[in-house]
């Protein structure tokens, strides 16, 4: 998905690619849950990809993600903190860095 948005300090647009992290990024486990380093898994290609849009184009990347139920007994933060900053580690080690981060932790049923 692609968006312009206005930078606050001067009149022209930038380009924003927002970037789905479960299933885009990394591999979606059965569970739907990236909730230990055992489940880490990049998609094929993801690393050098991202690493080449940085490189070669001037988009800003912004990472989305929706963690149902994160900070609940059933999803406790600190299960997701781990892999997730992993993920982040491994990403900016090849240059890429976003430079916003937004979790959804609704249910889906929450609409």
């Amino acid at each position: 998905m692609i968006n312009r948005v206005k930078n606050e300090n001067s009149s022209h647009m930038k380009k924003v690619l927002f970037v789905d992290r479960d299933g885009t990024i990394l591999k979606e486990p059965a569970d739907r849950q990236i909730d230990s380093l055992e489940k880490l898994e990049f998609m094929p290609g993801v690393i050098g990809a991202l690493s080449a849009i940085v490189r070669e184009t001037d988009f800003e990347l912004v990472m989305v993600t929706n963690q149902d139920g994160l900070g609940t007994p059933a999803f406790p933060e600190n299960e997701f903190l781990a892999p997730h900053n992993k993920v982040l580690s491994i990403l900016e080690g090849e240059g890429v860095k976003f430079a916003e981060q937004f979790i959804d932790r609704s249910f889906e049923e929450d609409n």
